[in-house]
């Protein structure tokens, strides 16, 4: 059994050499904080009025594209947001109800939404239901539009996200990720299971990408394009289960860099069950199988040329959730030869238990790490919010019968049931309980 113990030390020697550099992001982003936080101090008011000023000088014509099946509870709130935006340029909503079964277009159309609807059984995903919601736009609006924003129904958007998005877009950025927070953290420890890494996600890897000059991913929903890259893709082309992955892939395959606005804050809700939520999981977890399959090699030829972005990609999308994998299945099997050949165990139980609670350190020091930064960001009480840290390392460590169980079933892609926005956060983006804009 002492080999056991062996393959685990090399397993964790994998993942260091794999994921060591992540760790650097910390102090960059750190030290990238505080150097923003001087700045801000220092501009004057004249800076600030001239800074806007040029983004009104140079106002462009946008669209905002929302795939929402079955989501009449919430795509109001969402267009609501979108219509209270600070830009002043011109914004048109469009949304694609696919697969609806419910008032999800009566519901968009009634909050001056331009909206279609589709219906297929054999074509079902998020990047079908794209692809033809643009085919319908470049029908009906030929003229097209400078740039594209993709949101989910459940989205919310601070009142100056397209204004702040816009102004990264001026500097010469044609695809941008943003600053993803969450609606309903205080739910319970699932939701802010999902709402921390989250934030990780968005200032310990997307932030620091971007200020070290490599290239943000993008994380679902959140995210804009120029019209530019719709020319150079020629279309929507990405089908797979996360094709937002896909789509991160193919520009940085193209040594196309993402950018990440973190002034553009918008929220984002998340599961609160342990069945949606298992089932969400295993959804990404087989759609990076997908997206490795399909890019592994142009990945891999791009990082022995020179590309960093396409290692980091690569290292983000499969290595993690492999020897995951790997660790489970030779711990599983020298579980059950040790049991049946009545060996002793214990080394394997010793070396796995070890392999736990390493990993549940290291992610409650990350988990410490972006709460007390991101504090005053989080929608939840002070118990939740500290709760939350300690929840963390339990809530990742799900990740590990989700991985496996990807490994051989294909959960297919279903929505996810959403509810309006807490009335905490509604205040804080309106002014108001009603949700009255207050000018």
């Amino acid at each position: 059994m002492e080999t056991i113990r062996i393959i685990n030390f090399i397993i964790t020697a994998i993942f260091a050499l794999c994921y060591t550099y992540q760790f650097i992001y910390v102090p960059v982003s750190l030290w990238m904080q505080h150097r923003e936080k001087k700045a801000r101090k220092a501009a004057g008011r004249a800076d600030i009025q001239a800074d806007k000023e040029l983004c009104d000088r140079n106002l462009k014509n946008y669209a905002v594209l929302i795939c929402a099946r079955n989501e009449e509870n919430v795509i109001g709130e969402l267009i609501d947001s979108i219509n209270s935006q600070t830009y002043k340029g011109n914004i048109t909503t469009f949304v694609m109800a696919d697969n609806c079964t419910d008032n999800t277009y009566d519901v968009a159309v009634s909050h001056n939404a331009v909206a279609y609807t589709r219906h297929s059984t054999e074509f079902i995903g998020k990047g079908y239901a794209m692809e033809a919601l643009l085919k319908e736009i470049r029908r009906d609006f030929p003229e097209g539009f400078d740039g594209y924003f993709v949101f989910d129904a459940d989205n919310i958007l601070s009142p100056d996200y397209i204004e702040e998005m816009h102004k990264c877009h001026l500097e010469g950025n044609d695809v941008i990720t943003s600053y993803r927070n969450t609606k309903n953290y205080g739910d319970n420890w699932i939701s802010s299971g999902y709402g921390l890494w989250f934030l990780r996600e968005t200032m310990y890897l997307n932030y620091a990408r971007y200020k070290l000059g490599s290239s943000a991913a993008i994380s679902g929903t959140g995210f804009f394009f120029a019209n530019s890259v719709l020319k150079d893709i020629g279309g929507w082309p990405f089908h797979l289960l996360t094709e937002d992955i896909e789509f991160t892939i193919n520009r940085v395959c193209k040594d196309r860099k993402i950018a990440f606005c973190r002034s553009a804050v918008f929220y984002d809700e998340q599961p609160t069950s342990v069945k949606q939520s298992f089932r969400q999981r295993m959804r990404w977890a087989r759609g990076y199988i997908q997206v490795f399959r399909h890019y592994g090699k142009d990945l891999m030829y791009e990082t022995l040329h020179g590309n960093f972005a396409a290692f980091d990609m690569a290292m983000n999308i499969m290595p993690a959730f492999l020897l995951t994998a790997i660790s489970i299945t030779c711990n599983l099997l020298y579980g059950i030869i040790g049991a049946v050949t009545g060996g002793d165990i214990t080394i394997a139980l010793w070396s796995m238990l070890e392999t736990v609670i390493n990993a549940c350190a290291l992610l409650f020091v990350l988990g410490g790490i972006t709460m007390i930064t991101e504090w005053k960001n989080i929608y939840a009480g002070t118990a939740r919010k500290i709760f939350s840290v300690f929840s963390f390392p339990l809530f990742m460590l799900t990740y590990i019968p989700v991985a496996f169980t990807a490994l051989f079933v294909n959960p297919g892609w279903k929505p996810i049931r959403h509810k309006a926005a807490t009335s905490a956060l509604r205040t804080e983006l309106t002014g108001s309980e009603t949700g009255e804009k207050i000018s």
